[in-house]
């Protein structure tokens, strides 16, 4: 058995060599011809790069040609611009030349020139010199010969001279500075006029005059004992949870609510008026009703602000300064409602500002805070300008607004021409006719205080004020004062009222000076 298969194996092995040889046979021939194929593929792309490297390389001249001849022309085109700007310095440095020769030579002659005048000027200076001194001897000839004729000296015909002459300058003087203030005036007053008329006119107000009456109405005088209660709980109980006196008369189907404070009148007015609607009358009812109408009225009052604001066209106000706007509403000041006088201030002083080219939203600003301490003045100590002026710094109004509302009344001087105007616009809504109310006794007083002053001066005969208070005439003694000394009286009077006096609108002072010389024939 083993014998007989080892001639198979032999020719296994035989077959084995042999495949083995035929496959690295194969082999040998596959790697040499990827060797030729590689060499073939090697040798091509040697040759490519050679053939673009030829390309690149003439490309690189061209470019070096083209970049050679671009900066070669870039150069002669700068050469040549260097060479017109040289020509035309050349040409400037010629005719700058020629006009250099040409004011020397204008200069040499003028120079010539001024020698000949400064030597004609020589000539008359020695000769005015000659004749001051001929005008001196005659001058003291004639001095001499003047002192023998009058009998005086020359220092006393001189001051008789000089007398004279300021005699006849200060009443020359006092006529054109008279002339000139009329002509001022009038002028002034006619500006003046017709920007106030064109404000007036376009603000067309009705007159805001009006009278605080806290009447309550009743339907019937049964109403008032309900109202006072039993032994007089309920009127006992209206009074301590409102502040206000109830005041019940003799006048049919009413009663009187009295009361400083204007807002707690309201209060009482309406909360009187919802118990009366209603018929339940008790201290507890009573008190609700009045709780419920002061936080309506806080409401109504911050509107009131924000529609004066709004109104008037006022942007960024604290909200306590929109409060105290709202409680101007419930104030009076000569029966004029403070809240509307304000608003009206506000629009005058806007639209003069706009026809003067001033500016309008601070004049409007400050004429609608102008009155802003009288909303506490009743609280607070001070005049009712420097409380506002308090109130405005505390909650951030700018110090132009500040000084607006504290000097609108003259006590303190103004910063800006806006301030101006809102002391104008003041006294214009303050003056209109049918604005205020004034008490009897303030009336007489306001004259009787004109007079005094007209007749503290001195050479004053009688003097009268007319026209409610709106001029005083002033007759002076003819001998003790002359006619510019009347004018001169005139002008010290008005400003002594303007300094002690306060007044809306403007006092004419008139002085009349009438001298009257009579003769008797017999």
């Amino acid at each position: 058995m083993q014998l007989g298969s080892l001639p198979g194996i032999l020719i296994l092995i035989g077959c084995g060599i042999a495949g083995g040889f035929l496959g690295w046979q194969l082999r040998r021939w596959f790697s040499a011809r990827r060797l030729n194929s590689a060499e073939k593929l090697a040798e091509s792309i040697i040759k490519n790069a050679r053939l673009e490297a030829k390309s690149l390389q003439r490309e690189a001249k061209l470019e070096a040609k083209d970049e050679a001849l671009r900066i070669k022309q870039e150069a002669e085109r700068q050469a040549q611009q260097h060479r017109n700007e040289l020509q035309r310095i050349e040409k400037w440095l010629g005719s700058k030349e020629a006009t250099l020769d040409k004011r020397s030579d204008e200069l040499d002659e003028r120079h010539e020139e001024l020698k000949n005048r400064s030597k004609k000027i020589e000539d008359r200076e020695n000769t005015l010199v000659q004749q001051e001194k001929q005008a001196a001897q005659l001058i003291e000839e004639q001095t001499k010969t003047l002192e023998t004729l009058s009998g005086m000296s020359a220092v006393e015909a001189k001051r008789l001279l000089f007398d004279n002459l300021r005699a006849e300058v200060e009443h020359e003087s006092s006529r054109i500075i008279k002339e000139m203030r009329d002509e001022a005036v009038a002028r002034a007053e006619d500006e003046a006029r017709k920007i106030i008329t064109n404000a007036v006119q376009r603000l067309a107000a009705d007159q805001v005059s009006e009278v605080t009456v806290s009447v309550v109405q009743l339907p019937s005088d049964e109403m008032k004992g309900r109202i006072i209660g039993r032994e007089g709980r309920n009127i006992r109980a209206f009074e301590m949870a409102t502040g206000v006196d109830v005041v019940v008369d003799d006048t049919p189907e009413a009663v009187i609510l009295s009361a400083f404070d204007p807002i707690k009148r309201e209060v009482a007015r309406q909360t009187m008026e919802k118990l009366v609607l209603d018929g339940r009358i008790h201290p507890g009812r009573i008190e609700d009703v009045v709780t419920k109408t002061q936080a309506k009225m806080k409401t109504t009052l911050r509107e009131a602000g924000e529609q004066a604001a709004l109104d008037t066209g006022i942007q960024g106000l604290h909200p306590e300064v929109v409060n105290l706007l709202g409680r101007l509403r419930y104030r009076t000041s000569f029966g004029q409602n403070v809240l509307q006088h304000s608003k009206e201030v506000s629009y005058l002083a806007g639209m003069i500002a706009t026809d003067l080219g001033l500016d309008e939203r601070l004049a409007r600003r400050a004429g609608l805070l102008h009155a802003l301490g009288k909303a506490v003045d009743h609280e607070v100590e001070g005049t009712h300008a420097q409380i506002g002026a308090d109130l405005a710094r505390r909650y951030g109004e700018k110090p132009l607004v500040v000084n607006a509302i504290e000097c609108h009344h003259g006590k303190v001087e103004p910063a800006t021409p806006e301030a101006v105007l809102v002391m104008a616009a003041d006294a214009l809504s303050a003056a209109r006719p049918g604005a205020r109310r004034e008490t009897l006794d303030l009336y007489i007083k306001r004259l009787t205080k004109l007079e005094e002053i007209a007749n503290s001066f001195s050479g004053v005969d009688r003097s009268f004020a007319i026209q409610a208070g709106r001029e005083i005439r002033i007759i002076v003694d003819p001998g003790e004062l002359a006619d510019t000394e009347a004018d001169e009286m005139s002008l010290a009077v008005a400003r002594r009222i303007e300094k002690e006096m306060e007044y809306p609108g403007k006092i004419r002072v008139t002085v009349i000076r009438e001298h009257r010389a009579t003769s008797y024939a017999s």
